[in-house]
């Protein structure tokens, strides 16, 4: 089919490249110039492994082309994808302002019947409101069908998640226009969900806000092993065998980020207060991964008091997740300007988001793409991120490159029967520390 995806980030993007992929016709659509002019030479202007490649396939067999045009990606098109941003407004709801715009672009250029696919994340009734506002700009006497089709994409695993993913779910105002998506959605060889529109906007936000509840519990848990000499690892372990609770997402670390789990956990529950509904335990489940997010600094200051001033400190990962360039909502956004604030020197290394980074960090702060390099002399360590490089790195390396081997370990990344070996100082979540008196 001929389809037009409007907004080229992580979903857009991902979804028009993996469209184009199983034999449909894609125009992608946006509003920056620039962006539009790196992608029709075939270069990504977002890290996702995979990614690239199949963009220079589908430019190269004529199923994939980008412009800034809507009246040059519109008019041909069969289905419409929504695929724009709906960042958090300042009390938690959703901003759908260009998703609005997006729908006022589509009625001022559409010229056939069409149908009108919701990709973005977006409250529940937003569709309807889309499919009205459609209606009431178009010029055309067209007809516009609405459908709900959210996006289940881990950043650093889109295009994998894409092509295997676990569920596709389509809400659809009728059965005909369900029918068509599910065909369009055919190749991928994916269970596929039919729903009514509401429960299809709804099932995005309880699937994320189900996920982040299960990070903030095992970090609480985490925390409390702390307290009581046990070790997360081994109750997460315990827990995770059980087929009704399974070990995804137990991992205990420095809490949750990147672009949705805090904005559709922040958005259900303005969603719920516009319901009269006090939605108290998503709401601890924020309060928590707030908190998750500065132990590392407790852990620190704890270590070294408040006197951190001079130190050289070595922080590894700058992304909220590893393979990815994504910053949002990162811990290191958080404790990096603390230890500045405190007087520490920081280097920090990150192998692709360093130039994202500086956007945000700013000069104050050195950068490396070599973690090795930000290890030299440092005074002690800090891991934000588990990139593949850190965690396979060999435990000795902190010896040898360190001025003391104290590490603070937000993700958890090293076995602590070697990090015994190893005899450095390490501090992580909820197992005990290997600090030089216990080590003995």
């Amino acid at each position: 089919m001929k389809i037009a995806v409007i907004g080229t980030g992580y979903v857009g993007l991902v979804t028009g490249v993996a469209l184009s992929e199983i034999g449909h016709v894609v125009t992608c659509i946006d509003v920056d110039p620039s962006k539009v002019e790196r992608l029709s030479k075939g270069i990504p202007t977002i890290y996702e492994p995979g990614l690239e490649e199949l963009i220079k396939k589908n430019i190269g067999s004529g199923n994939l082309r980008f412009t800034s045009e809507h009246q040059k990606g519109l008019p041909d098109a069969e289905v419409v994808y929504i695929a724009v941003g709906t960042p958090q407004r300042a009390d938690g709801a959703a901003n759908l302002d260009y998703v609005e715009q997006a729908a006022l672009d589509i009625a001022a250029n559409i010229k056939r019947d069409i149908i009108v696919v919701i990709k973005s994340t977006v409250p529940v009734g937003t569709n309807f409101h889309i499919r009205n506002l459609i209606n009431q700009h178009t010029m055309n006497s067209v007809r516009v069908k609405i459908a709900s089709n959210p996006e289940f994409l881990r950043e650093g695993s889109a295009v994998e998640d894409t092509f295997h993913g676990d569920r596709i779910v389509i809400g659809a105002e009728d059965a005909e226009t369900g029918e068509i998506l599910a065909q369009i959605n055919k190749p991928f060889n994916t269970p596929i969900v039919k729903t009514d529109i509401s429960s299809a906007e709804m099932i995005k936000y309880s699937s994320n806000a189900f996920l982040a509840t299960k990070i903030s519990f095992i970090n609480e848990i985490a925390n409390l092993c702390e307290s009581m000499g046990a070790n997360v690892e081994e109750v997460a372990k315990g827990m995770g065998l059980d087929h009704r609770i399974g070990p995804d997402f137990l991992k205990a670390g420095i809490g949750y980020g990147g672009s949705c789990f805090p904005k559709d956990t922040n958005a259900l529950v303005q969603l719920a207060g516009n319901a009269n509904h006090e939605f108290n335990l998503l709401k601890s489940v924020i309060e928590v991964n707030n908190n998750q997010q500065v132990l590392l600094l407790h852990k620190i200051l704890s270590r070294f008091g408040d006197d951190i001033q001079g130190k050289r400190v070595a922080v590894l990962g700058l992304a909220f997740k590893p393979n990815t360039d994504d910053l949002r909502e990162s811990p290191a956004l958080v404790i990096i300007p603390k230890l500045v604030e405190l007087g520490a020197n920081v280097i920090a290394y990150d192998p692709i988001a360093v130039n994202n980074a500086k956007k945000q960090l700013g000069t104050e702060i050195g950068y490396t793409e070599d973690f090795t390099e930000a290890l030299k002399n440092a005074d002690f360590t800090v891991i934000i991120t588990d990139w593949s490089e850190v965690k396979k790195a060999n435990l000795s390396i902190y010896s040898q490159l360190m001025k003391e081997p104290i590490v603070f370990d937000g993700r958890n990344c090293y076995d602590l029967n070697e990090v015994k070996k190893a005899t450095i100082e390490y501090y992580s979540i909820g197992r005990p520390d290997q600090a030089p008196e216990l080590i003995g």
